[in-house]
């Protein structure tokens, strides 16, 4: 892969869209009237679909849609021997001022790897696409920093260093596993770092006793870490997302704070960074990324059904190009369009509709 830029000028976060099938399957399962194999047998149905939509838009990058999970970090942590889930100290809230609380893993045991955890995933994606088929995993700081000042049972960690150590050395065994298979597109999707640019979130942090520049720092290396075994033909993204359910968020605030160390320090080949609202700042912090690093812009919404058009895309990049040279850099939506189950407030034919327009503003803007 590519490592002056993204490897496609057109991508997308990773989560989409379950059709009403599959998010009943999700229902009948977890009330036991559903079987493992027919549950799966469904999933298997939706993805095959969900991969054709994406080859018939024109992507040439494609995920399973996170299909086979509840959440975007859930599946995750439940196949990992060690956490059990705990209210979060933060809370998803809208322009309207709505507050929606979510849950957080907490370390209950030493963590261990027992199975693979997205092996499966990438596995029976390939099988089913001629595209690159990519993998998304959740970074590590999201099983520390959503419960950051009580995020492990003392018996089961009392130093930090020795939770991101275990932590981080489980993602490795993962990273050397999905190369093993012959994935060489990871993405990591990085809350905790976006939402230490919001300054109210980071008066809360202080007020837990942290410090958010600290933090920013421990996360960063524990990305390093965590894909230390990554070889040096995959390409590794890092999502940097500012909380995506239901069309609530998590945090706002441009990337000021932490653009100059994270960018520079954070060894992935890009970064997929939200810019679809005012609350992401400016573009002023790209100047911080390093020129062997690229950055896919996430300039088309996930949250609303609102189509963008195609003159405020080929903007918005022509604006970005002032602060890095635009051979660096792709487009996509902001984030994810189902992190649950649930999803956003839209509709199939939105989503459709925008992940085209991405691959028509990318022909546009590169070819």
């Amino acid at each position: 892969m590519p490592k002056t830029y993204p490897p496609f000028r057109a991508d997308h976060i990773g989560s989409l869209l379950r059709p009403q099938s599959l998010r009943q399957a999700f229902r009948e399962h977890a009330a036991g009237r559903m079987a493992d194999a027919e549950f799966a047998k469904v999933q298997d149905i939706a993805i095959r679909d969900v991969v054709a939509l994406q080859e018939q838009v024109g992507l040439s990058v494609v995920t399973d849609g996170e299909f086979r999970r509840g959440s975007y970090w859930g599946r995750f942590v439940e196949r990992m021997d060690g956490f059990v889930i705990k209210p979060a100290d933060f809370k998803f809230r809208n322009d309207a001022g709505e507050e929606v609380a979510f849950t957080a893993p907490y370390a209950l045991t030493p963590l261990r790897r027992t199975q693979p955890l997205v092996l499966d995933e990438f596995a029976a994606l390939r099988a089913v696409t001629q595209a690159t088929p990519k993998v998304t995993i959740p970074a590590p700081s999201t099983m520390h920093f959503y419960r950051c000042s009580d995020y492990a049972d003392p018996s089961a960690y009392r130093d930090v260093d020795k939770f991101f150590a275990d932590l981080t050395a489980i993602f490795q065994a993962e990273v050397s596993a999905l190369a093993a298979a012959g994935c060489r597109y990871i993405q990591l999707d990085e809350v905790a770092i976006a939402m230490l640019c919001d300054p109210a979130i980071r008066a809360q942090v202080v007020a837990m006793g942290q410090d958010p520049d600290d933090l920013a720092g421990r996360y960063t290396d524990a990305i390093n870490q965590a894909v230390a075994t990554a070889p040096s033909d995959m390409a590794i993204g890092v999502h940097v997302c500012r909380g995506n359910l239901k069309g609530h968020y998590l945090a706002q605030g441009g990337y000021d704070s932490v653009a100059e160390r994270f960018f520079a320090d954070a060894r992935v080949t890009h970064f997929l960074l939200e810019y679809d609202t005012p609350r992401a700042g400016d573009f002023a912090p790209l100047r911080f990324v390093p020129k062997d690093k690229g950055v896919v812009l996430g300039l088309v919404s996930s949250k609303t059904a609102e189509l963008e058009s195609l003159d405020l895309l080929k903007r918005r990049v022509g604006e970005a190009g002032a602060f890095i040279d635009l051979s660096r850099l792709g487009i996509s939506p902001q984030c994810g369009f189902a992190s649950t189950v649930t999803g956003n407030p839209l509709t199939e034919a939105d989503q459709r509709a925008k992940l085209r327009l991405l691959v028509e503003a990318a022909d546009a803007i590169w070819h």
